[in-house]
């Protein structure tokens, strides 16, 4: 399966109500500046949809936001161009372009230290439910590169993968370790 569509979700440590406001100035900044790998277009407010994309950073290559998705604050990076390897290179593509974004938002002096993002755990999936419909035989079908991408990351038996299987659902996954994750030296692995 030729995975390129590549969604990738980490998720924010918080307790009660985070305010997004503060973020779309900060996202207007990357816009101005191109300051992330990918090409930025627009930022966009979806604060009012329940459960929904939050803040959305619109770029060409890929978009990224900070949504309330499944109820769980996260910042999601969604690929939607083509790029070249094979699957696991692109799960390394996109859990790198997360982890940096993640890494400037904590940072950004402007959000005072507001948000801070949980280290043992990302949800990995695949926004194309034609190619990868969510069911037992996409994930028997993906689980080897899966495995082999976090073999690559945290060691063989060093992490749990979970399938969240609800059909109505995109396919995705989610990848667990029982240590914090060393998000510097991650991405320094993770650098091409």
């Amino acid at each position: 399966m030729d995975i390129q569509h590549v969604n990738l979700k980490l998720h924010l440590r918080h307790s009660g109500t985070v305010d997004l406001e503060p973020l779309i100035p900060i996202f207007h900044d990357w816009v101005r500046e191109q300051s992330c790998e990918e090409t930025l277009v627009d930022v966009a407010d979806y604060r009012h949809v329940p459960a929904g994309p939050g803040i959305l950073l619109v770029g060409h290559e890929a978009d990224f936001s900070l949504d309330w998705s499944d109820d769980r604050l996260g910042v999601r990076y969604n690929r939607k161009a083509r790029v070249e390897g094979e699957n696991h290179e692109r799960f390394r593509q996109a859990l790198r372009a997360a982890l940096t974004a993640c890494r400037k938002l904590e940072e950004d002096g402007r959000l005072d230290g507001m948000l801070g993002f949980e280290s043992r755990a990302f949800e990995l999936g695949v926004n194309d439910r034609l190619l990868a419909p969510n069911t037992p035989e996409t994930y028997a079908s993906l689980r080897p590169e899966i495995a082999f991408f976090c073999d690559e990351l945290f060691g063989r038996n060093n992490y749990s993968v979970t399938h969240q299987g609800d059909p109505r659902r995109r396919f995705s996954v989610l990848v667990e370790t029982p240590r914090s994750i060393d998000r510097s030296g991650l991405l320094k692995r993770l650098s091409p």
